[in-house]
């Protein structure tokens, strides 16, 4: 429903949202066809991907990334929640150094609805949940290539999920909507962050070390030179990672996306594949099916990889 004020109001499980400047552009039409897309646009897209999405936002402290204008205008990344947002929204204090933070945690439809309002364009999640931040319940390897490259990132996550494979850890897939993927890995939560990091670091140690030529783990730029980045960096306390099904801030509104491993090999996939104009029929496929109930404690893994390592 739309008010004479420039305002709709939409109405998601057990609130109501009022929706200010719906046709405000936040993706305009751009070079090579890039379709424009409004605030409306945003939030009908949350309100049908929500059944998919919010399973992996519950429970998580988030980072919201905002851009008020639209992607050509300035951003921000907002940690804190506001005092003025609806009490409904949830809330999470958790501690920093020399001090706490108050995030925001996306429990409802109503609350994608409300921070697509707030032209949240992407949401960052952390790995760990609220009743124990400490403690991850995912690892994610970031494949992340030197440029637009992706039969490189094909490439790194053929090699990473053999491994992780040979470790007997399960693993997904996920587009980034920018230019690589993630591998995520689910995890009982019994490791703390240093240890998870550790093992993430040590695994994409023994990949690049067998493949010197196309991958690496050197984190400044100026050593990677054209090969493959592995990233780990984000397998730490109050680092986050962006969630499945969230828009990304690129022209077109592409959207990270999950997809199986059978997919990997489609010769239409690229790290911007999907949109919000088919993200949600690509959620509809369950592509992560059972892979998030089959969570692993790292112990045997580990034991695995130092074997490995030799």
């Amino acid at each position: 429903m739309s008010g004479g004020d420039g305002t709709r109001t939409v109405r998601a499980g057990r609130h109501t949202v009022e929706v200010h400047r719906p046709d405000k552009v936040l993706f305009p039409a751009g070079e090579g066809g890039a379709p424009e897309y409004t605030k409306g646009d945003l939030v009908d897209y949350h309100r049908a991907v929500a059944p998919f999405m919010l399973p992996h936002l519950r429970g998580r402290p988030l980072m919201l990334e905002r851009h008020p204008d639209g992607v050509d205008g300035p951003r921000f990344m907002q940690k804190n929640t506001p005092e003025h947002y609806p009490e409904w929204v949830g809330r999470v204090e958790v501690g920093k150094e020399g001090g706490t933070v108050r995030h925001t945690v996306c429990d409802d439809s109503a609350t994608l609805v409300y921070l697509a309002d707030q032209a949240a364009l992407t949401l960052h999640r952390w790995l760990s949940r609220t009743g124990q931040v400490d403690r991850p319940d995912r690892m994610v390897f970031d494949l992340d290539p030197a440029g637009d490259d992706f039969e490189a990132v094909r490439e790194a996550a053929r090699l990473v999920g053999e491994l992780l494979d040979e470790l007997r850890l399960p693993s997904a897939l996920m587009t980034t909507g920018s230019r690589g993927l993630h591998v995520v890995v689910p995890l009982t939560g019994r490791q703390d962050f240093d240890e998870v990091r550790e093992f993430a670091r040590d695994a994409a140690e023994v990949l690049a070390a067998a493949h010197p030529d196309r991958l690496t783990t050197a984190a400044r730029k100026k050593d990677r030179g054209d090969r493959l980045y592995l990233d780990i960096q984000r397998n730490a306390y109050a680092q986050t990672t962006v969630a499945p099904f969230t828009v990304r801030a690129r022209p077109g509104a592409p959207v990270a996306t999950p997809f199986s491993w059978d997919e990997l090999d489609d010769p239409a996939l690229h790290a911007r594949r999907w949109t919000i104009a088919d993200a949600v029929e690509q959620a509809r496929t369950r592509p992560w099916a059972g892979i998030m109930n089959r969570a692993r404690a790292l112990g045997p893994a580990r034991r695995r990889l130092n074997a490995l390592r030799g």
